[in-house]
């Protein structure tokens, strides 16, 4: 709906309540008055009514065209930002949520009047007329003035969550919890009661007959007391419990991990806040989460998880762990002769190969190397037999590999003391694992792209395996490794499918 629309839609409206109202109220009163309420005892009753009809139905005519005209107005100076079709300044925001209460003036001049000239044409025939008859349509005025505010700021409701696209006010512009249970209080209770008041007053000091339009009056203000009150309790208590059942039913949806929840904000009240309040949470909701699934992207899951427990903080520790290291044969040569596309396509099909598998026992990609990856177990959290995970997940991700002829890697494999923390400077850091066994892990890996199978663990790795591990490997040759100052005994599997030459 454009704004244009929705101004003629609010119009139409403030026409058809603000008439409707005070007609209703005004027969209400009328006929209470005329037809129910016992008049004092010295009343010339036929005389009374004959001045006072016609005088009732020109005002009422009168006050509501002048209402009505009223009321039209000050929607069309408050709302003129939705004929422009943009969002409301603050000061048009302001007066926007406003508006229900802005049009409670025509009403209660209406009325205010009303009390006035009918107290005054009535004092001819006794001030206790003129009294009553002001102080009920006094009454009727604040019951209809209270039932429009209600009524009118749910009608509004479309209004006011385009006025609060800009943001909620910092304070509350409309009545809130408070003022709303007082003016269902004064429909449902202080105006029967003010009213069955007068009447026993009336009685006892002698101005009001007690006969039976004295009790048929007890009866109907009895009555109005449940009806109105009823109707008026309902209106009050639905403008706040609809907008805290949004913001329920939002609650709802993040705790089953939706978090791209939004509840309309449409009230102007502390209510209003609340909703605007529970967007906000949401967003940071949002914004946590796509920040924590970025961190665990680069870093990892473990390690995002450690460091939200933790906190984040330069430093490490004396930890055993064990490294696997892979990295693709001929990378090289292929990026020289292949476009960039195909050599990022082919790395990406690598390395997810390699996450798979890692994953899949436990383990984590620390860092990604150009075209190779290093692989961690039993850092940053413990891992019971973290070597027999990382020679395990070696064997099957060699397997992988060879049954994937254009990826070919070499596998290296060990296991130790290593230095695992966050390395860096305090505003750019990264968690790392620094020692010989990463070290012996990387050589490893050079020599397995030399022979056959590609994959070659250290005498470490095995040692620190679980029995069910180490059977599927065996010791063999002792070498010194590039960079090294003593001698790594290899180990290489035994499974049947790992005899194979490489192609």
């Amino acid at each position: 709906m454009t704004g244009r629309q929705l101004l003629t839609d609010v119009r139409r409206q403030a026409i058809i309540s603000l008439s409707a109202a005070n007609v209703a109220g005004a027969l209400v009163i009328f006929l209470f008055l005329t037809l129910i309420l016992p008049a004092p005892n010295d009343t010339p009753t036929s005389s009374a009514l004959r001045v006072n009809v016609p005088v009732f139905v020109a005002y009422v005519l009168l006050t509501v065209g002048i209402t009505v005209r009223w009321g039209v107005r000050l929607v069309d100076r408050r709302l003129g930002w939705l004929i422009a079709d943009r969002p409301p300044t603050a000061g048009e925001q302001r007066l926007a949520l406003r508006l229900p209460l802005a049009q409670l003036v025509p009403i209660a001049a209406g009325w205010a009047g009303a009390a006035v000239v009918f107290g005054l044409l009535n004092l001819q025939y006794s001030a206790e007329l003129a009294v009553r008859i002001a102080i009920s349509l006094a009454m009727a005025g604040l019951a209809t003035s209270a039932l429009c505010y209600l009524l009118g700021e749910r009608a509004l409701r479309e209004v006011s969550a385009r006025a609060l696209v800009i943001g909620p006010p910092l304070e509350p512009v409309a009545p809130g919890v408070v003022a709303r249970a007082v003016l269902a209080w004064a429909l449902a209770t202080g105006v029967p009661v003010i009213g069955t008041g007068m009447i026993g007053f009336g009685v006892l000091i002698g101005d009001t007959p007690d006969n039976g339009s004295t009790a048929w009056s007890v009866i109907v203000l009895a009555g109005l007391a449940l009806i109105v009150g009823c109707a008026s309790i309902v209106a009050a208590a639905q403008s706040i419990a609809e907008p805290l059942q949004s913001v329920r039913m939002g609650l709802a949806r993040i705790e089953r991990g939706d978090k791209d929840v939004e509840v309309p904000v449409y009230d102007a009240s502390e209510v209003g806040l609340l909703q605007a309040g529970f967007n906000r949470m949401a967003i940071g909701l949002r914004e946590r989460e796509q920040l924590r699934d970025l961190f665990g992207r680069h870093v990892g899951e473990e390690v995002a998880r450690e460091a939200m427990r933790g906190g984040v903080r330069l430093g490490g520790e004396l930890r055993e762990a064990a490294v696997l290291f892979v990295d693709l044969i001929g990378s090289t040569e292929f990026a020289s002769r292949a476009a960039p596309q195909e050599v990022v396509e082919r790395l990406n099909a690598f390395f997810a190969l390699v996450l798979q598998t890692i994953e899949a026992y436990g383990g984590g990609i620390n860092k990604f190397e150009g075209d190779a990856a290093l692989c961690i177990f039993g850092v940053p959290a413990h891992q019971e037999d973290a070597a027999g995970r990382a020679l395990a997940a070696a064997r099957v991700l060699c397997r992988r590999l060879a049954a994937d002829a254009p990826l070919r890697a070499g596998i290296g494999v060990s296991a130790g003391e290593v230095v695992a923390g966050n390395i860096g400077a305090a505003h750019r850091l990264e968690y790392t694992v620094i020692g010989d066994p990463v070290n012996e892990a990387a050589r490893l890996t050079e020599l397995a792209k030399q022979r056959a199978p590609r994959l070659l663990a250290s005498e470490a790795a095995l040692d620190r395996a679980s029995q069910d591990e180490a059977r599927h490997w065996r010791l063999e040759e002792a070498v010194l490794l590039r960079g090294r100052a003593s001698h790594t005994r290899l180990a290489v599997p035994v499974d049947p499918g790992f005899t194979r030459r490489p192609q």
